[in-house]
């Protein structure tokens, strides 16, 4: 398969990361690969704060998964940083080949890096096997969570 590279995402992988993104049945009601303007300010917003980490994995000079890492601080848990994994994807082509084993374990060592305690993430309801993916890796469903559209 190649080896592969996990690095920051820089504006020319934006059409491929919107890509993935769109690349489901939830991504693709709600992303327009057709307007890459939002996406460019939130690379850029993304890329002046320290505690955002917008990733992508290269292999053979391909774009072909992406994932954020953002480590919060905070005073519960007595004092613990934290760190929130969100927008996993792999490319169609890869999934299945242990990237995205590879991704997720990336973003658990780079927030240990971080000197993180919790490593947490959040899946829609309707990803059943995204579920079983990450319980496999070690994560619980240990929360209900909620979310306000605004």
């Amino acid at each position: 398969m190649g080896d592969l590279e996990i690095r920051a995402a820089v504006t020319d992988d934006l059409p491929a990361i919107v890509g993935m993104l769109a690349d489901d049945p939830l991504g693709a009601q709600r992303e327009s690969p057709d307007d890459p303007t939002p996406y460019r300010t939130a690379l850029e917003r993304l890329g002046t704060d320290p505690n955002q980490h917008l990733v992508v994995a290269v292999r053979e000079g391909r774009v072909v998964g992406t994932l954020q890492l953002t480590i919060i601080p905070g005073l519960s848990r007595r004092g613990a940083t934290r760190s929130i994994i969100e927008g996993v994807r792999i490319h169609a082509d890869e999934r299945g080949s242990g990237l995205g084993t590879q991704l997720i374990e990336w973003a658990i060592e780079e927030s240990r890096r971080q000197g993180c305690q919790l490593v947490q993430l959040t899946s829609d309801n309707s990803r059943v096997d995204a579920h079983r993916f990450y319980e496999r890796l070690g994560f619980t469903a240990s929360h209900v969570g909620f979310k306000l559209q605004l």
